[in-house]
């Protein structure tokens, strides 16, 4: 299935390489079931805060957070490791700012990812390479970033700037 789409980023056609489904589910009030379609992943209890939920459970909001995270650091340990990434070398901080639109709607308006590297991984050969590429090949960053500014960075366990980017 071939599709026109246009993004911020490039004027070019589109094609589907694939798709997903999940389930949510509403239990009560405002927590809501999420079932996967991989029999191995949990489901998730999503709720809203007070005073519309109880909070047993993350929000949308927090979950797309928790989304851009993941893939920035799956894809950078990826680029790096490739198969064998090491264990416990990356440690990542998503902070989420929610801001009011026009109409006073709360939305959110920027991620700021700060990906925290061990020294195996700050020093690695790959890592020069990597600390350019590894963004692009994030689909939930490289996605949502047509919409919503995200700003990355990669620091030593020290918390000296290696890369960054808006």
């Amino acid at each position: 299935m071939t599709t026109a789409s246009t993004s911020q980023s490039d004027h070019a056609e589109t094609t589907e390489q694939g798709r997903f489904k999940i389930n949510l589910e509403q239990r009560e009030g405002y927590a809501i079931n999420v079932v996967f379609d991989w029999k191995r992943a949990a489901d998730l209890l999503m709720d809203e805060p007070p005073p519309l939920g109880e909070t047993n459970g993350p929000n949308a909001s927090r979950l797309l957070a928790a989304a851009v995270g993941n893939c920035l650091s799956a894809s950078l340990l990826y680029c790096i490791g490739k198969e064998e990434p090491p264990e416990e070398s990356l440690q990542t901080e998503v902070t989420c700012v929610m801001v009011r639109n026009e109409k006073k709607r709360l939305r959110i308006g920027r991620f700021e990812v700060k990906l925290i590297l061990s020294d195996a991984l700050a020093s690695s050969k790959r890592f020069d390479r990597c600390k350019t590429l590894f963004e692009d090949f994030c689909v939930v960053s490289a996605s949502i970033r047509q919409g919503i500014p995200i700003a990355v960075s990669v620091v030593d366990q020290n918390g000296e700037l290696l890369h960054h980017s808006e």
